[in-house]
């Protein structure tokens, strides 16, 4: 357990973040970065490149504020980087690059079978061995040479020169972890691939100090210790499910941001028939610190919600209520899917959005759609008892109580302090503190007409 002021460096897909917390876990600072991704050699890549010059200026800022003695970083999934000889060998590609499907059909064989890896096969470069494959058939050094580490754990990498890999990271859809048995895949084996991986560590350990060159441009102590770090979504679950009013329930957290992701713990664990969860509707296993497979769902609710509504309109404002009851009322209703292939209609139409007009209460209308698909993966995976909903749009109360309506028997709560991602890796080095839980309200308005008259248009258009 450190002393000092700890720092969470928070790579997600589309915002950067990093936030500073005192010995009291108070949030001291928070700077945010939209990411971009890159074009270059023919290919879509992360922009590493930027995030690491944003994250030496913040670090350096955060170093004036306070006694810094711990850097713990989360990222999202789908991503990795090949290193080699103290260098990084291969840009990380973005998962959502779909050139890597011009080598579906020679890979898909390979794959392990869904109740051996629950990883399905998902679309552009969603599984991290797509990634790895198309990278051979190229011709990659690095990908037929170099250590394999997880995006969360390249930061860690970055900060102190110490390659790891952690199960949370290496268990999310990558085809390249077997959960129940705790290794990984034939197809990790057969290809050479585990044996890349860099050396296994527990998420909340310690791998190093501060690299000199991070000292001298940032002005934080040699003495900063460098944390292994985890999956984003993984780190909200480590938070919620250890919260005194979830712990001992069958409790599911809704992490939200770009992707919306339903991760259940089932209050009885017990073999491989409690977990079963379906293949084809963008349902997985995700995997937990202590390498246990979690039941999980999502869709890319934060894309779409976007798409449809634009960035910069706001989650809520005083005619939101009058509007949504005016939605469900006329049966006003959007079908999925402004993001294909994902989430719980994977093989649905592919939609193109109009753009958003202020007059059309686009917004209402987006988060009443993200409050269905919510519904629909959240009964995937058995959820009951409790959701807590985390994240961007746990702010959204059109979203948070439609979503109480449409699952009654269901107590929603969230969180007062919408850190919950935060929280989670605060979790690793100083485990007990929780802000408190809301539970939510359901929407003021019968919603059951409306939910099944959805449900049939979804299943039929997908």
């Amino acid at each position: 357990m450190t002393a000092g002021w700890i720092i969470v460096v928070d790579i997600g897909k589309s915002f950067a973040k990093a936030s500073l917390w005192n010995e009291s876990l108070h949030c001291v600072a928070q700077r945010t970065r939209a990411n971009s991704r890159l074009e270059s050699a023919g290919r879509s890549t992360l922009d590493f490149t930027g995030i690491e010059l944003w994250l030496r200026e913040i670090l350096h800022e955060f170093a004036k504020m306070g006694p810094v003695s711990a850097i713990v970083p989360v990222a999202h999934g789908a991503a990795m980087t090949l290193i080699g000889n103290g260098q990084l060998l291969e840009a990380p590609l973005d998962y959502e690059w779909a050139g890597v499907g011009a080598q579906r059909a020679a890979y898909e064989p390979q794959r392990d079978p869904f109740v051996a890896t629950g990883s399905p096969a998902l679309p552009a470069g969603l599984n991290l061995g797509m990634q790895l494959h198309w990278l051979e058939s190229i011709g990659s050094t690095g990908a037929m040479r170099g250590q394999i580490v997880p995006w969360a754990q390249y930061w860690a990498w970055v900060l102190s020169g110490v390659p790891a890999a952690e199960v949370t990271s290496l268990g999310c859809h990558t085809d390249l972890w077997r959960p129940h048995d705790h290794r990984p895949s034939e197809l990790a084996v057969r290809r050479g691939w585990a044996e890349r991986f860099a050396p296994m560590a527990n998420a909340g350990a310690v791998l190093g100090t501060l690299k000199p060159a991070w000292v001298d441009t940032t002005g934080l102590s040699p003495d900063v210790e460098v944390y292994c770090g985890m999956h984003d979504s993984n780190a909200a679950l480590l938070n919620a499910r250890s919260h005194p009013d979830v712990k001992g329930r069958d409790a599911t957290i809704l992490s939200t941001g770009t992707w919306f992701v339903a991760m259940r713990t089932p209050v009885a664990n017990s073999g491989r028939a409690a977990i079963g969860v379906p293949e084809a509707r963008d349902c997985l296993l995700n995997v937990d610190i202590a390498g246990t497979p979690i039941p999980s769902a999502r869709f890319m609710g934060g894309r779409e919600i976007e798409l449809l509504a634009g960035s910069d309109a706001p989650l809520h404002d005083d005619d939101a209520y009058s509007a949504a009851i005016r939605a469900v009322e006329a049966g006003d209703m959007i079908l999925p899917s402004y993001a294909p292939g994902v989430g719980p209609y994977p093989k649905a139409p592919v939609r193109e959005a109009s753009p958003p007009s202020p007059r059309d209460d686009a917004m209402v209308k987006a988060l009443l759609y993200a409050a269905l698909l919510a519904d629909a993966s959240l009964d995937l995976i058995g959820s009951c008892d409790t959701v807590v909903v985390d994240g961007r749009f746990s702010r959204a109360p059109i979203f948070v109580q439609a979503l109480a309506n449409l699952r009654i028997k269901t107590r929603i709560a969230v969180s007062s302090d919408e850190q919950g991602v935060a929280h989670g890796a605060l979790q690793l080095l100083k485990p007990g503190r929780h802000e408190p839980l809301k539970t939510i309200s359901p929407l003021p308005v019968d919603m059951s007409a409306y939910r099944e008259r959805w449900r049939d248009a979804a299943e039929h258009a997908g």
